[in-house]
């Protein structure tokens, strides 16, 4: 098993003093190498950003609940660059926006999935599940504040073309997976505080109707975990939570039209800090807007703000 050090900690963060302006100008392409560190350096990364900005504690103030209690966290965006395959972090800036990219330096080509995890609720991630394009999940997480190991969980996983972490969809409090098959259905994975996961429950098909699918906490103010679906036609539609892992979601409501307007969308969980779960959609031709939720179960997100522009150039992941 692979450590990350205090000491390389304190290293990183030295040379992050000097190269974490977080500089937007393209950087030079990085050699492919091992997924084992590049994911070690992704969460070394993380936690040197945590620990800049709010301290060893890891908070961030104003927040909507305590250290321990908070219900939507708040994750980096992961962007790989298409061409050179090198990843960059956007951490959001509590203003419903992201900071200028950060670049890890690492070859992140290998990655077909993540889903961040926070199950000690202090509203970060402290744990990461990769999924590579070979179909190998792995479990990224920290062994102490400034220690991390990763762990392979198991194989098999590229019958899936959609997996993300919506949070606790099954009532136990950590955070589970849903993952869609080729053939459209869906199906969820209850997770383990460990990063283990249950044998997959069939949750339903025909899932392939939709483009995107995203989420990441509670949208509608009920305090279960929710997601939305954009299908072929642009219509977004709402699944509730409901907690019960034989059936995590309610029949669909449908609360948008438009949305075939972007070509990727997702949710690093709350933005501005007001413990609501955003959105953020990347239009076809890279513009970036976000979406803040309101609590509203029919209209559960605010008027789109447009927040940058050229992530065509990324999978955002």
């Amino acid at each position: 098993m692979k450590f990350i050090k205090r000491r390389a900690y304190q290293r990183a963060l030295a040379a992050t003093a000097i190269t974490a302006v977080m500089a937007t100008a393209a950087s030079t392409a990085v050699a492919a190498g091992n997924p084992t560190d590049a994911k070690a350096q992704r969460a070394q990364a993380e936690a040197q950003a945590q620990h800049r900005t709010h301290g060893p504690a890891r908070l961030a103030a104003p927040r909507a609940a305590a250290p321990g209690q908070v219900a939507t966290p708040t994750f980096s965006m992961s962007a790989v660059d298409k061409r050179t395959g090198n990843l960059y972090l956007y951490f959001p800036d509590g203003q419903g926006g992201f900071d200028s990219r950060y670049d890890v330096g690492v070859n992140f080509d290998f990655a077909a999935f993540q889903a961040p995890v926070d199950n000690d609720k202090d509203g970060y991630s402290e744990s990461t599940w990769h999924i590579e394009k070979e179909g190998r999940l792995t479990y990224t997480y920290h062994v102490s504040e400034f220690e991390v190991d990763t762990k392979t969980i198991g194989g098999g996983w590229q019958i899936y073309d959609k997996v993300l972490s919506p949070g606790n969809l099954a009532g136990a409090g950590e955070a589970d997976m849903i993952a869609r098959d080729k053939a459209g259905v869906l199906w969820l994975y209850l997770g383990y505080p460990d990063g283990r996961v249950a044998p997959r429950i069939k949750i339903g098909g025909g899932w392939d109707a939709y483009t995107e699918i995203a989420g990441q906490g509670d949208l509608n103010g009920d305090g279960k975990s929710d997601i939305v679906a954009a299908d072929k036609a642009g219509v977004l539609w709402l699944y509730t939570g409901t907690g019960n892992y034989n059936a995590p979601f309610k029949p669909r409501t449908k609360i948008g039209a438009g949305w075939n307007a972007y070509d990727r969308i997702l949710s690093v969980g709350d933005l501005n800090r007001d413990g609501r779960t955003d959105l953020v959609a990347r239009a076809k031709n890279g513009d970036l807007y976000r979406y803040f939720g309101n609590g509203r179960s029919g209209d559960p997100f605010d008027a789109r703000v447009k927040i940058g522009w050229g992530y065509n150039i990324y999978n955002l992941l």
